[in-house]
């Protein structure tokens, strides 16, 4: 199908696997992600099988992620490596990375854009919750892979495959690169395990949350100027209002689970 798979092994969860594309350029690697998708759940369908990319499809196991991995090259070399840096990274890199933490909230609901997003970005289960990033441990939202040469790059670990990966690449490409222009300083790197830190911890380590709902994570795509002008303003308003429709739908609906814990209790 025109693209190669470095990589493949089966994950955490029962029937959870792992798939690593080979680098591409942005357009390139949405079409790979696109294409990939399609042929999964068709030949799945085809040998009796469902293949699904729900965030959260089953509770209390791993839920699915689609990791994201970014760099940048100038003239074939990679300008976000600095072999004189503690961690490997350029001043661009680092200014890369201060801008996707500084729109990381706002631009959570175009990279994680379903109710169930939600359901898998919650502690206990290797997904991210915080705004933070490390190179020596994966509770972080970005990671800084072990990797260097062509291969230095930022791990963007929030994403899930229900995401429009058009308009997630736009968005998170769009944080960056204002990092850059505003040459951004990220805070420091957090090397300890953030899911065993308390309230107070997280707090004087300067490590906002992700948000917690659909709902919120329009409210704060709202606010953000330039996400919103990565995907386009009108893109960005209509996609807002469809999301808040889905929401409202979801909010109406009574769930198995609410059933079960007041039905008889009340």
């Amino acid at each position: 199908m025109g693209f190669e798979v470095e990589a493949a092994h089966h994950e955490v969860a029962p029937g959870q696997h792992e798939v690593d594309f080979k680098y591409a350029n942005a357009l390139r690697a949405a079409d790979n992600i696109q294409i990939f998708k399609l042929i999964v759940k068709t030949i799945a369908r085809q040998n009796g099988y469902y293949a699904t990319f729900m965030p959260k499809p089953i509770s209390g196991i791993n839920g699915n992620g689609m990791h994201t991995n970014m760099s940048l090259f100038k003239d074939g070399e990679n300008v976000f490596e600095d072999k004189n840096d503690g961690h490997g990274l350029s001043t661009i890199a680092y200014e890369f990375l201060g801008g996707l933490l500084e729109h990381a909230t706002n631009f959570t609901a175009i990279t994680n854009p379903t109710v169930n997003s939600y359901k898998r970005l919650t502690p206990g289960f290797e997904a991210p919750v915080y705004v933070a990033w490390s190179a020596s441990n994966r509770s972080p939202m970005i990671r800084i892979p072990a990797s260097r040469g062509k291969s230095t790059r930022l791990e963007l670990r929030a994403v899930d495959p229900t995401a429009n990966p058009y308009l997630a690449f736009s968005a998170i490409l769009a944080s960056g690169l204002d990092g850059i222009e505003k040459k951004v300083t990220p805070k420091d790197s957090v090397d300890q395990n953030i899911f065993l830190m308390d309230a107070a911890e997280r707090a004087k380590a300067g490590i906002k949350d992700l948000p917690e709902t659909l709902n919120q994570a329009l409210t704060y795509l709202q606010t953000d100027a330039i996400v919103k002008d990565a995907i386009g303003n009108r893109v960005a308003d209509t996609f807002i209002e469809a999301k808040r429709l889905e929401y409202d739908s979801y909010r109406q609906s009574i769930s198995e689970w609410e059933i079960e814990r007041y039905l008889d209790l009340y």
